[in-house]
């Protein structure tokens, strides 16, 4: 063989090479983009179909923000937990093995009986956890130099399909005659789609061994110790406790103001879908600035602008604050994932700030649905819950500040 026939082989071997790495990289971005999407949809098709669900199996508004609620006390239980299972059995098979719970907990969830109904909810719960913790610290590790852009992208999977899955619940339940249990089942083929997709993570994991040594070799940090953990564990809490108020019973508000039922749904729809734009933008303006402290102050001030709207506006302008709370939810999530990565040195710290954020912050989260079902109970009223949610606002923008500083933990 020629020295020049040589050159060409070895230059086809490196197109080669090329090709693979650039197709491995993709089908990663397509497998957390389908991840993603699996997180917010069978949370957010509930809140419309709540009083479908309450009349079916006889429980109260109580137990009612229940249904949201489990989920966020899954999250808050397993959160700890998630990093070292990360790191003992590998990043990508934990998360598979989690969308194949999730699967099973659709399908649970979705049989009827209140029984199941809480069966299924915490499953699925349990799988999302997983996966809420680890997708930060797997995109530090994978995309350091992308991460606010690879932060957006997941942002905008998860909240695009949360707004589709808002919208139609109700159709899905009553006009294409799936009743609740269709509706929420449904989701399982997303999750199934998500296995497909993802399995081929498991030929080239990064080994686990790997992955403990370069976490050996960083600083010992002790996350719970850290005050800057415990803001960026703050600003999680609120601003997820405001967003599953907001997914359980906004339809409810609305509808005590004259939405219809239908309408209420595509309402929550709207606000998700207002949030999309600025779960990515944020992320990404968020990686470029030294502190993140204007971001934050703009968060406060939507939350808490939106939620005075509800309170005091007329229903020609409701439609509007919805918009406004959606824009706002998107800067508090966007930010709440970039913590993750900007407040840490490496990915197995992201991950354990990850888990720490999610158990403290989801145990705030999961208790607001509850309360706020309670208040209006108690006051058959939703002025009282509203001022809950106006204070959680203002709370989230002065832990807010804290979180955004500059530094490690």
């Amino acid at each position: 063989m020629s020295s020049s026939e040589q050159l060409l082989n070895k230059q086809d071997g490196i197109s080669n090479t090329s090709i693979r790495k650039q197709a491995t990289v993709w089908l990663m971005i397509i497998g957390i983009i389908f991840i993603a999407a699996n997180l917010r949809a069978p949370l957010t098709s509930v809140g419309p179909l709540v009083s479908l669900i309450r009349d079916n199996v006889h429980i109260s508004n109580t137990l009612a923000g229940l249904i949201t609620t489990v989920p966020l006390i899954a999250f808050a239980l397993l959160s700890p937990f998630v990093p070292k299972l990360g790191q003992k059995y590998g990043v990508e098979r934990i998360i598979l093995i989690s969308l194949i719970i999730l699967s099973s907990g659709i399908a649970v969830r979705s049989l009827s009986g209140a029984l199941t109904l809480y069966m299924g909810t915490a499953i699925l719960g349990f799988a999302i956890t997983m996966c809420n913790v680890l997708l930060p610290s797997l995109i530090k590790r994978e995309f350091p130099q992308q991460m606010g852009t690879m932060t957006g992208v997941y942002s905008v999977s998860m909240n695009l399909c949360g707004a589709i899955a808002s919208g139609v619940s109700v159709p899905l339940a009553v006009g294409a005659g799936l009743n609740w249990q269709g509706a929420l089942g449904i989701w399982g083929i997303l999750s199934i789609v998500s296995i497909l997709f993802w399995i081929p993570q498991l030929k080239n994991p990064a080994q686990p061994a790997v992955v403990a040594r370069s976490a050996a070799n960083n600083s010992q940090v002790k996350i719970w110790r850290s005050p800057l953990a415990w803001q960026v564990t703050l600003f999680m809490g609120i601003q997820s406790a405001i967003f599953y108020v907001l997914v359980a019973w906004l339809p409810e508000i609305l509808k005590d103001q004259g939405i219809s039922p239908s309408q209420s749904g595509w309402f929550l729809s709207v606000m998700i879908m207002a949030s999309l734009p600025f779960a990515f933008i944020v992320p990404v303006m968020a990686g470029r600035m030294s502190n993140q402290r204007i971001l934050v102050v703009i968060t406060a001030a939507l939350l808490l602008t939106g939620t005075l709207g509800l309170l005091y506006s007329s229903i020609q302008l409701l439609l509007f604050w919805v918009i406004i709370l959606g824009i706002g939810g998107g800067f508090a999530f966007g930010l709440s994932m970039m913590f993750f990565g900007l407040r840490t040195q490496s990915a197995q710290q992201a991950a354990e700030l990850s888990g720490m954020a999610q158990s403290i912050g989801y145990l705030l989260a999961a208790i607001g649905p509850a309360l706020i079902g309670y208040l209006h109970d108690a006051t058959h009223s939703w002025s009282a819950p509203l001022l809950i949610m106006v204070g959680a606002s203002a709370l989230l923008g002065i832990v807010g500040l804290g979180a955004a500083r500059n530094q490690s933990v």
